[in-house]
């Protein structure tokens, strides 16, 4: 590696002493300028040197572990995300069957708790579990308005 290094650096200072050597000797004019140009083409060719010998057929990129890292991260965050809305959709089902509740005259408190719907996407309630006396028509609005049917619903009477 290091011979390689100094080789590199001897092409470079060879060319640069034989262009300064090349440019004394040259006139003033037209012909300094075009060997001036053509010398710097040089110097460039052997700067770049080791670039161009670079057998980049060889060179192998790995990206694997960062496309499996990729994929799981993304995983993790729909799973998050997915949980966010059950429990968003659990809360605001509660709100719901409580007000509707109210509506009847009724104290009752609801716990709403989802699974995933037929697209297997999109949570929906599933079960309810009520807080205070039981009332018929608040089992029959739920199962027939929220889709949770009379054997999903847990009714516990009396306040705790």
């Amino acid at each position: 590696m290091i011979g390689a290094v100094r080789s590199w650096l001897t092409s470079i200072a060879a060319v640069t002493l034989m262009l300064t050597v090349v440019q004394t000797l040259v006139p003033e004019g037209t012909l300094r300028k075009i060997s001036g140009f053509t010398g710097g083409l040089l110097l460039l060719a052997a700067l770049l040197q080791p670039v161009l010998k670079t057998d980049l057929g060889r060179l192998r990129l790995d990206f694997s572990s960062y496309e499996e890292a990729i994929e799981a991260r993304t995983a993790e965050l729909d799973n998050a995300g997915k949980e966010e809305l059950a429990a968003i959709i659990a809360g605001r089902t509660a709100a719901y069957i409580s007000d509707k509740a109210d509506a009847l005259g009724l104290d009752v408190e609801a716990r709403v708790e989802t699974e995933p719907g037929a697209d297997g996407e999109t949570p929906l309630p599933a079960w309810a579990e009520l807080r205070g006396p039981y009332s018929q028509d608040l089992a029959d609005w739920i199962a027939g308005e929220l889709g949770i049917p009379a054997e999903r619903q847990v009714w516990h009477e009396g306040k705790n």
